[in-house]
């Protein structure tokens, strides 16, 4: 919940400190991962939602996408919207940034399509929402590689799973040779009652 400043101030000024630099009390949040991977040619959604302090609407929100490369400091226009989108029409991204977002549910993502090596760097969201402008963006670091690289989590999914898996067949076989065990006892058993009660008739 945000306050306005008139009705916190007295507050602070009986903790016994102002907080020095303060401009505001609220401002808009973005949310964003901060690394994601795409495989060459293949589509990618940038996902950015944010949250503000007050009520959003096609008309009151402006969002912003833009592109740093790895190996240069200059930002370069991705993507931009204003009650409607608005497709890069030069550059890079000309026919691979689309919307992917909805301003009513606080999404503000972009796709791209077909990613090229080139793609490779920050990807930068920025959103405002009339009067609430102030926040700090949210960045993304694209990598376009050739294949999908398994992380660190993934691998040790597949290590659980495969030992879990291994686990369940020896239980398995296990279970199997007890009952293959306890089954040829049993016959035995029954074998041995029929010749212990068989009798010969010529022997008294």
């Amino acid at each position: 919940m945000c306050y306005p400043v008139y009705r916190i101030w007295p507050l602070l000024l009986l903790g016994g400190f102002v907080v020095p630099g303060m401009r505001r009390v609220c401002g808009i949040d973005i949310y964003t991962p901060s690394e994601m991977e795409a495989v060459n040619g293949t589509d990618v959604k940038l996902k950015c939602t944010f949250s503000s302090s007050h009520p959003v609407s096609p008309q009151s929100v402006t969002v912003s996408w833009n592109f740093r490369p790895i190996n240069s400091g200059t930002d370069e226009s991705v993507f931009y919207y204003q009650e409607v989108p608005y497709p890069p029409q030069q550059g890079r991204f000309v026919g691979h940034a689309v919307w992917s977002g909805d301003i009513m549910r606080q999404d503000a993502s972009i796709t791209l399509h077909e990613v090229p090596p080139t793609f490779n760097g920050t990807y930068i969201c920025q959103v405002h929402n009339r009067p609430d402008v102030h926040g700090s963006n949210g960045e993304i670091v694209l990598r376009v590689v050739n294949k999908v690289s398994f992380s660190e989590i993934s691998i040790l999914a597949l290590a659980v799973g495969g030992a879990c898996g291994v686990i369940l067949i020896i239980l398995v076989i296990m279970v199997a040779v007890k009952f293959y065990r306890r089954r040829h006892m049993e016959n035995d058993i029954e074998l041995h009652q029929r010749d212990h009660e068989w009798k010969d008739p010529t022997v008294w």
